[in-house]
Order: C-alpha cells, then sequence, then structure tokens
C-alpha cells in the first residue's frame, strides 16, 4: 500500500472541474470528491450524489411523533388518569401541539446528528490540508481528488489521467 491518500488536481475554473470530474465517473474512478470556493452546478449529478438523509428525518420525525403521542395518551388515560369535568382520558385534540413540536425535534436532532456522521464531522485535521495549493479552495480554485482506496486507483495510471485533463497541476495527497 502506498503512502498517498490519493491524487488531487488543481483547476482555474468552476467549468474545468465539472468536465474534469464527469471525464472521471465514465472513466470509472468512484472515490471522487470536489473542493471548490462556491457551489458549482452539475457536479453532485456529476458524482452521482446520492444520500438517505430525507429519509432519515422522515423517519425520525414519524418515531418522535408517535412515541410522544403514545406517551401522552398512556399518562392521561391509563397512569396518572384525573377526571376534570368529565372530560375524556383519552383527549387526542389536547395532544396536538406537543406531538407537532416533538415530531419537528426528533426530525431536525436526527439530520443533525447524521449529518455530522457522514461528512466525518467534527475533524480539525485532514490530509488535503498539507497540500499547499488547497488553501485556495477557499478562495479562487478547484480541486478534483481521487482517492486511493478507489478500486481503480493505481498511482501511475490515475495521474496520468488527471494531467490528461490539463489541470493546472496535480499533487500528491499523504496519508
Amino acid at each position: 500500500m502506498s503512502g498517498l491518500r490519493g491524487l488531487l488536481a488543481e483547476f482555474a475554473g468552476a467549468a474545468d472541474v465539472l468536465a474534469a470530474t464527469r471525464a472521471a465517473r465514465r472513466a470509472g474512478y468512484v472515490a471522487l470528491e470536489v473542493f471548490s470556493p462556491y457551489p458549482v452546478e452539475g457536479v453532485a449529478d456529476a458524482l452521482a450524489f446520492r444520500t438517505r438523509l430525507a429519509s432519515v428525518t422522515f423517519v425520525a420525525g414519524l418515531l418522535g411523533g408517535a412515541a410522544i403521542f403514545l406517551f401522552q395518551g398512556w399518562v392521561h388515560a391509563i397512569d396518572w388518569h384525573l377526571d376534570i369535568g368529565g372530560r375524556p382520558a383519552f383527549a387526542a385534540p389536547a395532544f396536538i401541539v406537543p406531538t407537532f413540536e416533538v415530531t419537528i425535534l426528533s426530525a431536525a436532532l436526527a439530520t443533525v446528528f447524521v449529518m455530522f456522521g457522514q461528512s466525518g464531522l467534527p475533524r480539525l485535521h485532514h490530509p488535503l490540508f498539507a497540500v499547499p495549493a488547497f488553501e485556495r479552495a477557499s478562495q479562487d480554485r478547484f480541486f478534483l481528488f481521487i482517492g486511493a482506496d478507489d478500486p481503480r486507483f493505481a498511482e501511475q495510471a490515475v495521474r496520468t489521467f488527471l494531467e490528461s485533463l490539463t489541470p493546472l497541476e496535480v499533487h500528491d495527497v499523504p496519508r
């Protein structure tokens, strides 16, 4: 196993990195990441980026809402029943507001925690920070990273492929 985490190609414009990303996907590379100073239209599609975050949010909201609704019903009808003015023990309309609030809260918390987990945060250091040119990723440069964990990764072949895309420079990313 080499001492590289991957190779990083530096581009001057958004169109260049988008074309390079599409070419890398067509070539069969899957461990791709794009870094840019602003969102580039079409990069998510070119990376074939998919997420289950919406499904997790929906399920967490349903479970949280159902749990608080059932909890309120159990408390008011079974565990701590108080007969107040002849009202029914299971008064579902009274449970609507807390159910709504806990549904939103549980969906939001699940979304935040899953998002942090999927993105690997908090992470104070990343090997890309060892590449001096990467400082410009937040200013005016665009980078395409092909990771060494890609099944098709062979250092010389990937370097030749990236150089064929006419980047400004190809950088080694150390482990």
